[in-house]
Parts: structure tokens; sequence; C-alpha cells
């Protein structure tokens, strides 16, 4: 695929001149998992690191900011959120052809199977609680503090988001979608009142996007910073607890059909009950409409990989078989409204 071809010889060069702290280039690897900016394992003589990079090809306006990616790490490098160090932004897109960034390499377990298969009770429990720990805890962090108060709009994000992906939508529709119409109807006649809540919000937290340590459960790096923005904290919550509605054979495996309970996973309920109690909340209020949102903004993400799929820029084989999915999502918050 064309985001393959990297000239490892202009980037050995660059790096020589810009980062010689990691030392001799040796060999790059292309993970094989990702939809959105292709990454890859740096091998050098100083040890192992990662370079996440902007596709190739035309962008959609603001997607694929691995800048802001670099940005939002570095910010939180002394903060309760667990993140890769942040090594090197390139802003010259003539080294590989688009923006890149390095960082650290970070070894440990990530869990592809929300339902956790090897795991004793108690693990599968402590991973679901560290997470949660982890998800309340970049929701309260102090974005002034972090220099981060400009990296969003504050106030009716849902307004705006529906808007955006909406607008996404469009531009990388392929054949309608009937569920999704109605959803770029219902969405805006349907939006809570501004509760005026704003947190640094992730985006896209799920299980799969957290490196975990190789022996304990806890969170040694969240991953994927690439949709991050100053948004409502609410979104993010919904966003994850979309898997416990997913099909367990789906691309992205889910929850929907898992005897949760048999296996010491907590119920969707008991999930959003400990991230309020960790954040001092006496409830979630219009929870419906956050998960719509949740399957309507993801089934709209994954349009757009199957979008640059067909264009020949995406960044996985996968990529077909995850745009399959946006009308499965689609129909999904098309449920919750009936």
């Amino acid at each position: 695929m064309a985001e393959d071809q990297l000239d490892q010889s202009r980037l050995e060069s660059y790096l020589a001149q810009n980062v010689p702290q990691i030392g001799r280039l040796n060999k790059l690897e292309k993970f094989s998992d990702g939809q959105s900016n292709p990454t890859y394992l740096v091998d050098a003589s100083a040890g192992q690191f990662v370079l996440r990079r902007q596709p190739p090809g035309e962008l959609l306006k603001s997607a694929h900011a691995v800048d802001r990616e670099f940005r939002v790490i570095e910010a939180l490098r002394k903060s309760a959120v667990p993140v890769a160090q942040a090594i090197h932004l390139c802003l010259e897109r003539d080294v590989i052809g688009s923006l890149f960034y390095l960082m650290s390499y970070e070894v440990g377990r990530i869990f592809w199977d929300p339902s956790l298969p090897g795991l004793t009770n108690a693990e599968r429990g402590a991973i679901y609680s560290e997470m949660n720990r982890v998800l309340a805890a970049l929701h309260d962090v102090d974005v002034e503090a972090v220099g981060l108060a400009d990296f969003g709009r504050p106030g009716s994000y849902f307004e705006r988001q529906v808007s955006r992906w909406s607008g996404q939508y469009r531009a990388t529709e392929i054949e309608p979608i009937p569920a999704m119409d109605r959803l770029i109807e219902w969405l805006p006649q349907n939006l809570p009142p501004d509760d005026g809540k704003v947190s640094l919000i992730h985006g896209d937290f799920r299980i799969d996007n957290i490196i975990f340590d190789p022996r304990h459960p806890r969170a040694k790096a969240v991953l994927d910073w690439e949709l991050s923005t100053l948004g409502h904290p609410y979104a993010d919550l919904a966003y994850q607890c979309m898997q416990w509605r997913m099909a367990r054979d789906c691309v992205i495996p889910g929850l929907g059909d898992t005897d949760r309970v048999a296996l010491g996973i907590p119920s969707e309920q008991d999930y959003v009950t400990q991230y309020c109690e960790r954040r001092g909340l006496d409830g979630i209020p219009d929870w419906n409409f956050y998960l719509v949102f949740g399957f309507f903004r993801f089934a709209a993400i994954l349009q757009g990989v199957l979008k640059r799929a067909l264009d020949g820029n995406a960044s996985s084989q996968k990529a077909f078989d995850y745009g399959a999915l946006a009308p499965v999502l689609a129909q999904q918050a098309q449920e919750l409204i009936d």
C-alpha cells in the first residue's frame, strides 16, 4: 500500500540531524493494526521507538492531526493519565511526504478482546477498574495547568460534533445508509441542554487503545490521541460503553452477547456508576442520547476508513471490514432511538 513506501534514507538523514539521541536507524516495521494514522516500530541503535505519521493522499479537513496528538501526549507527561514519552515532531512534509512524530515504545499488553480471555475474574475486574480510573483522571485534568486551554472550543460540543460528523459522513458517503440519514435528522432535534461541562477528551477511548503493564493491571500508556480535543466528558464514556453493546463476533469485538457477570466484568450501569463515584457525580441524565451520538460518530469515522480504502490510502488491510461496520453501528443507534 502507498503509505508503506517511506524513503528510509531521507528519514535517516533527517533523524540524524534532528533527533541524534535515538542513534542510527536500523529498521522500520509497520504495525498491522490501526485504521487512521500509519504507525511504525523504529529500531535504532539507542533502542526502539514509535513513528506515527499522517496517511498520504488528500485528507479531510482537520483529520489525521498528528501534531495535535504530539501536543497532547507531551502536555500529559506529568499528569495522572499514562502516556508515551513525546520525543520529536516533524512539520516538514517533504521528509517522508507527511507530518510525523516520534514517541517512546512502551512494552506491555494490549487486549484486543474486551472479554479478556485467559485472565481470572479478579484480573478482569481490575483491568476494567483501571480503565475507569484513567478515563476519570483524563476528564479531571486541569487543561489550563497543562497548557491545553486552547485545545478546542468550549461549549455546544454535541451541536458542533453532530454538524462536523454529518459533514464528514456526507463527504465520504459511497451509497445511502438510511439509518445514517435518520440519525443526521434526529440528533440536532434532540440535543440535551448544554450543561457547561468541558474536559480534555480522548475521542477513541477503548480497551485496545491502552497498553497495560505485562504483569499488573496498570495502564502504561493510552494510545491514539488523534481525535482528542476539549469537549464533553460523557462523549468519551458513552463511546467506550458502546463496546458493551456491540456483538462479540464483530470486527471490533464487543460484549453484547457475553455473560459479563460470569467473567467478573462490570455491567454498563456499574461501569458508569464507578465513573460517577470517581468524579463526584450524582448520575448522568440523557444517557441514551450520548449512546446514540457515539454510535453515529463511530459509524461516520468508519465510513471514512472505507472511503480511504477505496481510494487506495487505507492504513490496514482490514479497512474494508471496518468500513462494513458503519451501517451496523448506524442501525444500533436507530434502535436506541426507537
